[in-house]
């Protein structure tokens, strides 16, 4: 909204500094600041509510040290991250950008599920909380407005170097400074998506059923969308599974969230794109701002969040964050490198897989369920070890950070 009321008054009225709402670097810089004040003044005075409204975290027995401390904490903090992403959304960024809608559609999407998991767990006594069904229906479809708006929207293109440009797009004449051959580029529809270790470091969707002679439209289209559908599931359940002991899941999404804003600034740059020599993206770069208020929301609700919590995110909160992860990744075509940079939501997710698919194949095999870990997800196997809740939380977001540099890295590695 600020956006255009800037842009108006620089136009017409020529106002001094008005013209700083033209650069994105301004715009999140102040999405960040507004989403810190945002999530640590005003949530304060949410979690006072939440106490009155006795909306407290009922607390399972598992056996775990100090958990009883935390029976009665309000939960669904969600809603102040939710608040500071959105709010300073709307004030900075282009909101007919189509990047920008699909992630605002994102978190209110993600949020209103979550909401109601909790909501169920509250207010209706339901331990059990939203039935897992209607969860997976809701990111199943999710993944498929995403998939459907990036395949056939207009806006939603690559560059591309061509051979023979077409009159009614914007072509960009390069020159090999070498050679001194001219070649094409323009804004082209596309199914590539970045990818390490493989030529160019981009891959294709509309590839992997070459072999088999299934290479039509269709077909791409199919692949695309269940890629789509499996990340977007998979991560929002990587975080709400990460989302276990004080400041995990806030700490880590904080990182990867300054991780994705590096990415979609490079992606969304022409100059840096070139000098990178990675995919450009264009329009991309606004997707900056939602970051920056991505971040600073992470990072405010973190102020409340960390041990010893003064509140919990709830499913409004860790569904909705790795709803957003898996769309922003999957936006600014870095979805494949999600396996490292959510490296910690993945070694959480495939941790409860292991320990729930061996404990049935023994039980059904000797009669009786055996552990590979003490406990599932993994941050409660150290827990059960003996290690405090905050050293497990310092050293997890360390392997983030180490995983964040390794993501970034993989952009110059073919």
């Amino acid at each position: 909204m600020l956006y255009y009321l800037f842009t108006w008054l620089q136009d017409h009225l020529h106002i001094p500094g008005s013209g700083l709402f033209q650069y994105i670097s301004f715009r999140t810089a102040m999405a960040v600041i507004v989403s810190l004040i945002i999530t640590t003044v005003f949530g304060s005075r949410l979690i006072r509510l939440l106490q009155l409204k006795q909306v407290g975290e009922t607390i399972r027995d598992l056996g775990l040290e100090g958990e009883k401390q935390k029976q009665g904490t309000p939960t669904m903090g969600g809603l102040i991250i939710i608040a500071g992403i959105l709010i300073p959304t709307l004030l900075f960024a282009k909101l007919d950008n189509i990047y920008i809608i699909i992630m605002i559609v994102t978190t209110i999407w993600m949020g209103t599920i979550g909401f109601l998991d909790d909501y169920i767990k509250v207010f209706r006594k339901n331990k059990e909380g939203l039935a897992g069904r209607f969860k997976v229906i809701g990111q199943v479809g999710l993944g498929t407005i995403i998939a459907i708006t990036m395949y056939f929207h207009p806006d939603i293109v690559v560059r591309e170097q061509v051979t023979n440009p077409t009159s009614s797009k914007p072509v960009e004449v390069v020159i090999n400074p070498q050679t001194g051959e001219s070649t094409y580029a323009e804004n082209v529809k596309s199914t590539k998506t970045n990818i390490p270790f493989y030529k160019n470091n981009e891959f294709d969707y509309a590839k992997v059923l070459d072999s088999f002679g299934l290479n039509s439209s269709l077909t791409t289209f199919l692949v695309f969308l269940v890629f789509v559908v499996f990340i977007v599931t998979a991560v929002s359940n990587g975080a709400n599974i990460t989302d276990g002991i004080d400041g995990l899941a806030t700490g880590t999404s904080a990182i990867v969230g300054i991780t994705l804003a590096v990415l979609a600034y490079v992606s969304g740059n022409i100059i840096f794109s070139e000098y990178l020599n990675i995919m450009y993206i264009p329009n991309s770069g606004e997707l900056v701002i939602f970051a920056g208020a991505f971040i600073g929301a992470c990072t405010g609700f973190l102020w409340y969040n960390a041990y010893p919590a003064q509140v919990f995110m709830g499913d409004t909160g860790s569904l909705t964050i790795g709803g957003i992860i898996a769309a922003f990744a999957i936006l600014i075509r870095k979805e494949l490198l999600i396996p490292v940079l959510c490296g910690i939501f993945l070694i959480e997710l495939v941790s409860v897989i292991l320990q729930v698919s061996y404990f049935k194949y023994t039980k059904r095999k000797f009669g009786e369920g055996r552990r590979i870990f003490l406990m599932s997800p993994l941050h409660h196997h150290y827990q059960k070890k003996g290690y405090h809740e905050a050293k497990i939380v310092t050293r997890f977001v360390i392997v983030s950070v180490f995983l964040a540099i390794i993501t970034i890295v993989t952009l110059k590695v073919r």
